[in-house]
C-alpha cells in the first residue's frame, strides 16, 4: 500500500504543517474573545425587522470602541461582545443600536478577567482530560494486541495524531486571528473537542482491521510481513474513511457558506480540524506503527 511505503513523505508534510503552525501560534499568539479576556455582552431585540448585520457593524465601528463581535440570535436580537467600555461608550452603543428604528436592550453582562482566565484553565483542562482519557481506552481495547508493537505503542501513536488534529487547526485559526481579527472563544474549544472525537474515532476503525488481520495471520498461521498487514488494513478501510470524511466535509462546507455568521467560524474549524483527523488517521497514525515496529527490531 502506498501509504505505508512513503510514509517518510506523509511524515515530512504533516511535520511541515506542524511545525508552521507551532510557529504561528508563537509568533502571533491566541487573539482570545471576551470569554477568556473579559468584556462586556449586550443582548439588544428590535420590535420590528432586524437591521442587516453588515448595517449594524458600521453604525457600532464609527463608536470607536476597538473590536468587537455580533452574533444573531433568534429572529430579532443581535449579541454585541467588546471589551469593558466606560460609561460614556456605553450610552453611546445603546443609543446607536436602535438604527432608526424601535430596540429594547435585553441583558447587558461583564465577564471579568477572573472569569476569563478561569475559562481558559478550564477549557485547557477539558482537552487533556479528553485525551488522556481517548488514550487510556486505545491502550485497554489493543491489551490483547502485544505483536510485533505492544499495545501502549497504539496509544501513543494516536497521542501524535491528535496532537497534529489539535495544533494544526489552532495554528490555522491564530493566523485568521493575526490577519482577519478572528477570536477564538469557547465554541472554539468544542469545535477542538469534536475534532479530537472524530479523529480518534476514524483512527480506532483502522488500527481495529490492523488487529484483526493479525489475529486471522495468527488462526491460519501466516507469515505476513507487519508491513503488508498494516498496508492492507489502511487499504481495507480507505474508501470507508475517505466517504466518510467526504460526506461530513460537504454538509459542513454547505453550513459555512449558507448559514448563519454564528456558526461560521465553528464550522470552518470542523472543516479544517475534519481533513487533518482524516489525514492523520490514514497517513500517520498506521504509518507510526510499522515505524514503531521497525525501532523495536533494533
Amino acid at each position: 500500500m502506498f501509504v505505508v511505503k512513503y510514509r517518510k513523505i506523509w511524515f515530512a508534510l504533516s511535520g511541515i504543517l506542524f511545525a508552521l503552525s507551532i510557529l504561528a501560534i508563537w509568533a502571533y499568539g491566541f487573539n482570545l474573545s471576551i470569554d477568556f479576556k473579559g468584556g462586556r455582552i449586550t443582548e439588544v431585540r428590535y420590535a420590528q425587522v432586524r437591521p442587516v448585520q453588515a448595517e449594524l457593524e458600521a453604525v457600532i465601528s464609527k463608536i470607536g470602541i476597538g473590536g468587537f463581535s455580533i452574533r444573531p440570535s433568534g429572529e430579532t436580537n443581535y449579541i454585541i461582545r467588546t471589551r469593558e467600555l466606560t460609561k460614556v461608550e456605553n450610552q453611546s452603543l445603546q443609543r446607536d443600536l436602535a438604527v432608526g428604528q424601535l430596540s429594547t436592550i435585553e441583558r447587558q453582562n461583564t465577564i471579568g478577567p477572573v472569569a476569563g482566565a478561569e475559562l481558559q484553565s478550564k477549557a485547557m483542562k477539558a482537552i487533556v482530560v479528553v485525551v488522556i482519557m481517548i488514550v487510556l481506552f486505545v491502550t485497554f481495547a489493543f491489551r490483547r494486541v502485544s505483536e510485533p508493537v505492544s499495545s501502549w505503542k497504539y496509544g501513543l501513536a494516536t497521542i501524535i495524531a491528535l496532537a497534529h488534529d489539535v495544533i494544526i487547526p489552532t495554528g490555522v485559526f491564530v493566523y485568521l486571528g493575526h490577519v482577519v481579527g478572528l477570536e477564538l472563544d469557547l465554541l472554539f474549544v468544542t469545535g477542538l473537542l469534536a475534532v479530537l472525537g472524530y479523529s480518534v474515532h476514524d483512527t480506532i476503525v483502522v488500527f481495529d482491521r490492523v488487529r484483526e488481520n493479525l489475529r486471522v495471520n495468527r488462526e491460519t498461521n501466516q507469515k505476513e510481513d507487519f508491513e503488508t498487514t498494516v498496508g492492507k488494513s489502511v487499504q481495507q478501510t480507505f474508501g470507508r474513511s475517505v466517504n466518510t470524511s467526504l460526506t461530513i466535509l460537504i454538509t459542513l462546507t454547505a453550513l459555512y457558506i449558507y448559514g448563519s455568521t454564528a456558526t461560521a467560524h465553528f464550522a470552518l474549524l470542523l472543516i479544517v480540524g475534519l481533513i487533518a483527523g482524516t489525514y492523520s488517521s490514514i497517513f500517520v497514525a498506521s504509518p507510526l506503527l510499522v515505524t514503531f515496529a521497525r525501532l523495536q527490531k533494533k
